[in-house]
């Protein structure tokens, strides 16, 4: 993580004196890059930036909204509330690119068809954002992330609405779209779907679908200008390959083990007639905790998806179905 920081800092310091110029070129261009998912969970949703490269003014940049440092203090503590601070990073597009060939992410781009006025206005735009009092704000991971915030800019300098084809799957769920990328069988998956209520199975419309990098990039693919004139001037795109998770490492499996376990337990209290509740307490105990992680983050914390749902209910049926073996008693 040091090298992380360190190398952030060298970024910064290298592309100050290039954000000096303050009005694009005639050839410059600006362009969606959208960077496939990695194997930590905070980037198996993959990541958004936009480019600016102005051979006249010797630009070629990268602005990224995905900074943070896990080293802010009482970091873990904001993160769950949901209280956690990003910043606006500049770098050179050579070095913004290394970590992610370093890592074996493909690294995809959308060249944007924009006028030069509305090239301007997303480049004065970033620079406003990138002043000292303006760089941080507040992440939210389905509202305002690395995602939302270029295709807001973008949308902006077109002065209307961002028209698109792109249907994907129109009408799904947060819980959906969120299994997708972390896999449905993961462990990471079964954690968040304990977490998520019932916000996180609303339909969602096109443009909320968009705090996913991905389903930024199919849309922008396919949009268009209000006079039919595409988003797109150039591409080279494909769709996302995502992780699956292999049947020995799924959640479902570490959920049938636990059943087979507590149901030994059962046949032998059943056969020396009584009753280990040493096992009912070492049980209760990761799940009451499990309630007031859920209560707290409900009721004291900025996560809009978090909540009391029916799959908190799935380890204690679990639980009491592996003891019917010594309850029902046949």
């Amino acid at each position: 993580m040091y090298h992380k920081r360190l190398y952030i800092i060298l970024l910064s310091v290298v592309t100050t004196w290039t954000l000096s110029a303050r009005t694009l070129s005639s050839d410059a261009r600006i362009s969606l890059i959208t960077c496939t998912p990695g194997e930590e969970l905070y980037t198996r949703y993959g990541h958004t930036a936009l480019r600016i490269y102005d051979p006249q003014n010797e630009l070629d940049i990268a602005f990224n909204y995905g900074i943070f440092d896990f080293n802010t203090d009482h970091f873990y503590w904001k993160f769950v509330k949901g209280e956690t601070w990003y910043q606006l990073g500049v770098s050179t597009m050579p070095w913004f690119l290394y970590e992610y060939r370093q890592t074996g992410r493909p690294v995809y781009e959308q060249v944007l068809n924009l006028s030069a006025p509305q090239r301007e206005a997303v480049w004065q735009a970033l620079l406003t954002n990138y002043e000292p009092e303006n760089r941080m704000y507040l992440y939210n991971f389905v509202f305002d992330n690395c995602a939302t915030r270029p295709y807001y800019l973008i949308a902006n300098a077109l002065g209307d609405s961002v028209y698109s084809g792109y249907t994907g799957y129109t009408g799904s769920t947060y819980r959906r779209f969120i299994r997708h990328y972390t896999g449905a069988h993961s462990w990471a998956n079964a954690g968040i779907n304990l977490l998520f209520g019932p916000k996180a199975d609303q339909p969602m419309t096109s443009e909320q679908r968009l705090f996913l990098p991905e389903e930024l990039m199919l849309f922008i693919e396919q949009a268009h200008m209000a006079d039919g004139t595409p988003l797109v001037a150039q591409s080279r795109i494909r769709p996302f390959t995502v992780a699956r998770t292999p049947w020995y490492a799924s959640w479902e499996l570490g959920l049938a083990l636990y059943f087979l376990v507590i149901a030994a337990v059962s046949w032998f209290d059943r056969r020396r007639k009584r009753w280990s509740w040493g096992v009912e307490a070492a049980m209760a105990v990761p799940y009451l905790l499990l309630l007031l992680i859920v209560t707290f983050l409900t009721f004291f914390s900025c996560h809009p998806l978090v909540g009391f749902g029916w799959r908190l209910l799935i380890l204690p049926l679990t639980h009491l179905c592996a003891r019917l073996i010594y309850i029902l008693r046949w």
